[in-house]
C-alpha cells in the first residue's frame, strides 16, 4: 500500500514539475530561438543561441518526457542544469525570496532532479525496464 502511495506521489510531482517547465518552455518557444537567444545574451549567458536551443528542448520536449516518465534521470539532470543556470544568471542577485528571487527556480531544478531519479513505478521508464527485467529473469541460465 505504501509503495502505491509513493508511486502516485511521484507521478503527481512529475506532472506538476513537468507542467511548470513546459509552460516556461512554451513561452520561449513562442519567442523563438532568436528571441530567447537575445534575452539570454542580455543577461550574459554565454553561447546564447546554443543555450536557447538547449533550454527550449529541455523545457518543452523534456517536460513532456518527464510527465510520462520517459528518460527521467536524463531530463532531471537537464532540469537541474536549466534551473541552476537561471538561478545564477538571472535570479541570484534578487536573493532567495521576493520579487525575482530564486526560490522557485531552485526548487523546480532540484525537485526535477530528485524526481528524475525517483520517478516511481507509474513511469514509462519503469514499465519498459520492468518488462525487460521480467523477460531476462524468465530466461534459463546456461
Amino acid at each position: 500500500m505504501y509503495a502505491r502511495i509513493q508511486d502516485v506521489a511521484a507521478l503527481i510531482g512529475r506532472i506538476a514539475v513537468g507542467v511548470v517547465f513546459l509552460a516556461h518552455g512554451l513561452d520561449k518557444w513562442n519567442a523563438g530561438i532568436d528571441g530567447t537567444a537575445q534575452m539570454f545574451e542580455a543577461v550574459g549567458i554565454p553561447l546564447p543561441t546554443v543555450a536557447a536551443v538547449f533550454v527550449i528542448a529541455v523545457e518543452v520536449i523534456g517536460a513532456i518526457m518527464f510527465i510520462v516518465g520517459f528518460a527521467t534521470p536524463l531530463v532531471g539532470i537537464g532540469f537541474a542544469i536549466v534551473g541552476l543556470g537561471a538561478t545564477f544568471a538571472v535570479h541570484l542577485d534578487a536573493g532567495l525570496t521576493g520579487d525575482g528571487g530564486y526560490e522557485l527556480v531552485l526548487l523546480l531544478a532540484l525537485a526535477g532532479l530528485a524526481l528524475g531519479f525517483n520517478s516511481g513505478r507509474l513511469a514509462l521508464d519503469q514499465v519498459l525496464v520492468g518488462r525487460r527485467r521480467s523477460s531476462k529473469e524468465a530466461e534459463p541460465v546456461s
